[in-house]
Parts: C-alpha cells; sequence; structure tokens
C-alpha cells in the first residue's frame, strides 16, 4: 500500500526464510509494500470520498472454511440459509433478499426512515435499523415497520449521504433489552445511545468519538465499544455505570487528522479473548485489549482500503477491501479469509463493496455493494469460502448493513 509514513510501520519480521514464518506473521501471501510519506495520497482526488466534508454526499497454504455459528461485528449469531434483510442506505428501506434465487423474486422493501446504515436482529425476529430519523423496528415476521425511535441526540437536519447525521454502527445487549446505536453529529463528536427494546425509548447516552461508524457489545454484555472512524479511537462504554473511556487506534498515526484515509472503520470481537480486531488498508490487524488498552499490530496481505468485518466463533475474520486508494500500487476489491493463527486467502471482488456476513456453517459469506464512498452499486457478492466462487446479485438501493434470517429460527440477541 502506497502512502504510509515510515515511523508508522509494523514490527519487524522474525528473520529467515519467508515460508517458515510463524505467530502474527504466517501469512500466504508474502508481498509487503512499500510504506511511504502520507501525504500524496491525502490529496489523490479521485479518492476524496473518505476524507469528511459535510457539503459532499458521494452517490461508489489457505485456511478451511470455518465451523461453527458466525456473529457479525461479533452481535447476533448468523442462522444458515434463509432470507437477507439489508439495508438500502441510498433509499429509507430495507429490503427482503433470497440469495439462492438469483433474481428479484421474493424480494420485498419496507419504508424504515432515511438513509438506513447499520441492521441487528433481535431473537423475537425484531430487526433493528439504524436511520438518519431514528431507529426503526421492523417485525421480520410480518414484514412491518412497528416502530420509529428518535434519537436524543440533535443530528441536525435529516440528510442523506455518507456524512448524514444520525444512526450508523448499532447493536444488541445479550439479554436482547437494549439497543445500541452509534449516533452521527456532523462536524462535532458523536453519542452512543441506549434504547430499552421494551419500552422503546432511548433510555442512556454518553460521548463517543466522531462519525461511530461500528457498534459492538462484549461477550459478556458488560462493555460497549463504538468506533470512531474519524477521531481514530474506540471509545469503550461500561453497560452498568454508563461510563466511557477513549482509546485511539491509530496504527500509522493521525497525522492529516480528517483528511487521512488511514482511519478506523468497523471492528470485531474475537470470541476467544474479548480483543478487538480492527483492520487498515490490507496490511495491518490492530488487535485492541479493551481492558489494558494494549494494542498488538499483526501483518494483513490484501493491501487495499478496508471496511466491513464479520469473525466466526473459531476465530476466522472476513474482511471487505473496498479496492485502492492509489491504482497504481495497490490491489483491488477482495474479501480477507484469515485464519486465527493469521493464514489469509484473499478473494477477488468484483467492484466496491462495504459490509458482509456469514452463514453459520461458515461456507458462504454474502458481501454488501452499497459502499459509503463513490462506486457502489445496487447488489450483494456470494463468495463461496471453499471454492472462492462469487455470484452477484440484485439487492435494493445501496444494501450496506444485512443480517441473515432463518425462517422461524431466530438468531440470538447478543453479541459474543
Amino acid at each position: 500500500m502506497s502512502a504510509r509514513a515510515d515511523e508508522a510501520r509494523p514490527p519487524a519480521r522474525p528473520s529467515g526464510n519467508s515460508g517458515a514464518r510463524t505467530g502474527p506473521w504466517q501469512v500466504t501471501r508474502s508481498r509487503v509494500a512499500p510504506l511511504v510519506g502520507a501525504a500524496s495520497f491525502a490529496l489523490t482526488a479521485v479518492l476524496a470520498g473518505c476524507v469528511p466534508d459535510p457539503s459532499t454526499s458521494p452517490s461508489s497454504t489457505a485456511p478451511a472454511a470455518p465451523s461453527g455459528s458466525v456473529r457479525k461485528d461479533d452481535r447476533a449469531a448468523r442462522i444458515p440459509g434463509g432470507t437477507l434483510l439489508v439495508t438500502d442506505f441510498g433509499a429509507d428501506t430495507v429490503t427482503f433478499v433470497e440469495p439462492a434465487g438469483r433474481g428479484t423474486s421474493g424480494r420485498e422493501s419496507v419504508v424504515v426512515g432515511t438513509a438506513p446504515y447499520g441492521i441487528v436482529l433481535g431473537g423475537d425476529g425484531t430487526a433493528w435499523v439504524a436511520t438518519a430519523e431514528g431507529v426503526a423496528a421492523v417485525d421480520t415476521l410480518t414484514r412491518k415497520r412497528t416502530a420509529l425511535i428518535p434519537y436524543a441526540t440533535d443530528t441536525g437536519p435529516v440528510t442523506t449521504g455518507e456524512y448524514r447525521g444520525g444512526g450508523m454502527g448499532i447493536a444488541l445487549s445479550p439479554d436482547g433489552r437494549t439497543v445500541y446505536v452509534g449516533v452521527n453529529v456532523p462536524g462535532a463528536p458523536g453519542a452512543l445511545e441506549a434504547i430499552d427494546t421494551g419500552r422503546r425509548e432511548v433510555v442512556e447516552t454518553v460521548p463517543v468519538g466522531r462519525r461511530p461508524f461500528d457498534v459492538d457489545v462484549s461477550g459478556d454484555g458488560r462493555q460497549i465499544y463504538a468506533t470512531g472512524h474519524d477521531s481514530f479511537d474506540v471509545t469503550v462504554v461500561d453497560a452498568a455505570a454508563w461510563t466511557s473511556r477513549r482509546i485511539e487506534v491509530a496504527p500509522y498515526g493521525t497525522e492529516g487528522g480528517l483528511g487521512s484515509w488511514l482511519k478506523p472503520h468497523y471492528a470485531a470481537v474475537r470470541p476467544s479473548d474479548g480483543a478487538l480486531l480492527l483492520p487498515f488498508e490490507g496490511e495491518r490487524l490492530a488487535v485492541v485489549d479493551p481492558d489494558t488498552e494494549r494494542i498488538r499490530i499483526e501483518r494483513m496481505t490484501a493491501d487495499t482500503h478496508q471496511h466491513g468485518v464479520a469473525v466466526a466463533d473459531d476465530g476466522t475474520l472476513f474482511v471487505v477491501g473496498t479496492g485502492p486508494i492509489d491504482p497504481s500500487v495497490d490491489d483491488g476489491p477482495s474479501l480477507t479469509v484469515r485464519a486465527p493463527e493469521g493464514e489469509e486467502r484473499v478473494i477477488p471482488l468484483d467492484g466496491p463493496h462495504e459490509d458482509v456476513v456469514v452463514t453459520a456453517d461458515g461456507r458462504t459469506a454474502y458481501v454488501s455493494g452499497g459502499f459509503t464512498r463513490d462506486g457502489h452499486w445496487d447488489g450483494l457478492s456470494v463468495v463461496d469460502v471453499a471454492t472462492a466462487d462469487v455470484t452477484r446479485v440484485p439487492a435494493g438501493t445501496r444494501p450496506l448493513g444485512m443480517v441473515i434470517l432463518g425462517g422461524a429460527a431466530r438468531a440470538g440477541t447478543g453479541a459474543g
């Protein structure tokens, strides 16, 4: 990956035969692009979509397939097969998509609120959707919106596009009683709001970082994690005391501020130890201990700008590569499948993507084409994890967040 500050290099790799690497440096692909000054790519006009500008609203040996249930951002367990419910960031709806049909049959959209972003599924079949107007509750059996809960935080006028105010990341407590939503306040720090799912109202609010792309919950429900894209941080919130502390997560440093491309986007909670996993640029994986605040950097190999993540119970990590920062030296869109030991497979994708969910048997990954920057497309890529075959299927308008429904079965209510 070009345009990286030398002082931000990860720790030196072990010397010796590159084919015999162990630990965090054990990968299936040996190439690592040189790291050079960050200023050059920050000025690259073609990639200005990641630079926060409220006046602009952009339009675009390999591991075995993981076993056991799979969690998206360590939230509700994903049920194998069934229908996908997808947020339509370019509209005001969520769309039910039947991926097995490979066509438009079975598609049905439900109005939820302007520019829906994140989505999480409760054990009772209720999907909770973060929109610009509030958090919508959708009964996935009747396919109707049952509530639209306004935010307690003032987010300004309701708008659309990458920098719009309102809800972004969203998660559910393990007992299903509380929804946590990261609220973007344009030009200011964001907020984390807690919604009582029974009363269907906001009951707590705490300040967090700027543009909270993602929200995750620890396995025991004691902590909530809000990833602040524009503030290079994760805010750790105590679910009982509702106190918070900030952990800076900036493997490349914070040079460039809001204009930097080297910021965190999404996180996953590793099931084995509760560590937060945040990928950067297909080069570095920040492994954050939320209790000690220590950060370990491990090497990645996709060499592309990265967004969405999902993690399996066995620790297999799935990471969406959205495409190059500098097309002359960086690689294209991809899905990284990273084994717990650090081995990676990089599966090429056609065009930009944003987020990923994986079936409970670990055999199929669904990657949304919505993308928060320019270059989005109205469909999903269906990836056979074992064979790396990719099939594109139509979805709604600028599809972003996803959950997998399973007919009569229900996803778990909590993360972790």
